[in-house]
């Protein structure tokens, strides 16, 4: 059934003054705005009441563009498209959002500045708060503390070597890549989101043009990113470590880090440089140091090893440029090091292997970076990753341990919510393996549901928590294999040997 156009166009103007993306000044401008994007030739006048859901708005408007041919299909590729360019008629210039968040920051403070920009983007839909719901998420204790599982069904998984290939390619496209600041505005196409409804706050972070934009995924609360003005590639440098810190200093109550910037065990972005954050502590964050040390060279910073299942090293200083120099000393150590006993090789001929994953954080005056070591090495038996999720766990996740991972969330593909049903079912059934043989998507958990099978009594009350339990044991063991002096008297020692060198040097 065919529905009033003209009353929802009505409804979406009403929803957004009650949200303050306009003021009733804005009315007749925003309403032509819409006639415009939905090619319809006048307006018809409509009494709408106050407080729809924006939902209950917009599906509708975009279900009605399909039936009519406005687009030519109803894939979520189309309606995105259309919703974006639908929204962007009620969001305001850059300029003026800029504004209003300086004004913001500089009466009540970075904290109240930041939620307000992440509410506007939610009230804008360039947050899809709806789909984001529809993620699974749950907790795990595990030995490593309280693991944060999600699978993720609001976001397509990327596989590791389609990631290292986009870095080879040639960058003779517009938007140079989904994080430019081109993008505020752009009309979007079938191979690159439309984002009229995106907005971005630079930040300068030393004396260079960055700029601040929330996730469109949100995998944890105010999840935001902070990108380079200029589209240059990942690298990790004593700058790195001075931008993350430059960025805490203004929003101290954010965290931040980066990606390594390596394939492998860097993220999904390479050729833009970038870090993540956000408002919320990670179980890493959580976790204690085990092993204090000081550095010779930097005697006003605090240094441990942090009991986490990869290999991390804490710092700590109220000198935020003595903290730098710190974490860029251990990286350039640890970039030449090598210890073949645990199979740590930094380059293979040319081809360096070893890198850091950093993530900087506030304690009152006091500064912290988390210094993650990283080693992208292959080998034939492990041709995706030594220190990567190993052959035996792919069947729950097989993508790089990016950042947001390291730190304790496990996001894991959406193709699991299907593949966790089918097999709840399975378990249950009369005769279990036999029935996981018979479904394509999930034999290839076969020899995980065996041990299942043999551990544990399922019912139909306690085979969800018992799969959900069981990975983010998995995850844990993943973060594990991802280490790279693991968790073992061996792997203890060998690090005990790294940090040496930072005493001593080579």
């Amino acid at each position: 059934m065919m529905i009033d156009i003209f009353e929802k166009l009505e409804q979406l103007i009403q929803y957004g003054i009650n949200k303050e993306l306009i003021t009733p000044l804005d009315i007749g401008y925003t309403r032509n705005r819409l006639l415009e994007v939905l090619e319809l030739d006048d307006a018809e006048a409509r009494t709408v009441s106050a407080g729809n859901d924006l939902e209950d708005i917009l599906m509708p408007i975009l279900d009605w563009a399909v039936e009519t041919g406005l687009i030519p299909e109803g894939t979520d590729t189309y309606r995105d498209l259309l919703d974006a360019k639908i929204m962007g008629c009620l969001v305001a210039p850059p300029s003026v959002i800029y504004e209003k968040f300086e004004e913001k920051r500089k009466h009540e403070g970075p904290r109240a500045a930041t939620s307000w920009f992440y509410e506007m983007q939610q009230h804008a839909h360039y947050i899809h708060t709806g789909r984001i719901a529809k993620n699974v998420q749950w907790f795990t204790t595990t030995d490593d503390g309280v693991l944060e599982i999600t699978i993720n069904l609001s976001k397509p998984e990327k596989d590791p070597k389609a990631i290292a290939e986009a870095k080879k390619l040639s960058q003779k496209q517009y938007p140079l890549c989904l994080l430019c600041k081109e993008n505020v505005g752009f009309g979007g196409r079938i191979n690159h989101p439309a984002r009229q409804n995106h907005r971005i706050i630079p930040v300068t972070l030393t004396d260079e043009s960055w700029f601040l934009q929330f996730s469109p995924y949100v995998y944890y609360n105010e999840h935001c990113i902070v990108f380079k003005g200029e589209h240059e590639p990942m690298n990790i440098t004593k700058k790195t470590f001075e931008r993350l810190l430059s960025f805490i200093s203004i929003y101290p109550h954010y965290f931040i880090g980066s990606n390594a910037d390596l394939p492998i065990v860097g993220g999904s972005i390479l050729s833009h440089d970038h870090f993540q954050g956000g408002a919320h502590e990670f179980p890493m964050a959580k976790a204690e140091m085990e092993d204090v040390f000081s550095l010779k060279a930097f005697p006003n910073v605090r240094a441990g090893i942090v009991k986490w299942p990869m290999s991390v090293i804490r710092l700590q200083s109220n000198d935020r440029q003595t903290l730098a120099g710190a974490a860029d000393f251990i990286l350039n150590e640890w970039k030449m090091y090598s210890d073949e006993e645990v199979g740590l090789i930094a380059h293979t001929g040319e081809t360096p292997h070893n890198t850091i994953t950093p993530i900087a954080r506030r304690h009152g005056d006091d500064y912290e970076l988390d210094l993650v070591l990283r080693n992208n090495r292959t080998d034939e038996q492990h041709p995706d990753g030594i220190f990567h999720p190993h052959e035996e766990v792919h069947h729950i996740k097989k993508e790089n341990i990016g950042l947001i991972e390291v730190m304790g969330l496990a996001v894991l593909p959406g193709r699991l919510a299907e593949e966790l049903s089918q097999l709840k079912a399975a378990l249950l059934s009369k005769k279990p393996l036999e029935e996981i043989k018979a479904r394509p998507a999930i034999m290839k958990h076969e020899a995980w549901a065996k041990r299942l099978l043999e551990e544990n009594t399922f019912t139909e009350d306690n085979t969800e928590a018992v799969l959900q339990k069981e990975i983010g044991y998995i995850f844990s063991r993943i973060l594990a294999q991802a280490g790279v002096f693991k968790r073992t008297e061996q792997g203890k020692t060998a690090f005990k040997r790294f940090i040496q060198t930072l005493h001593t040097g080579r």
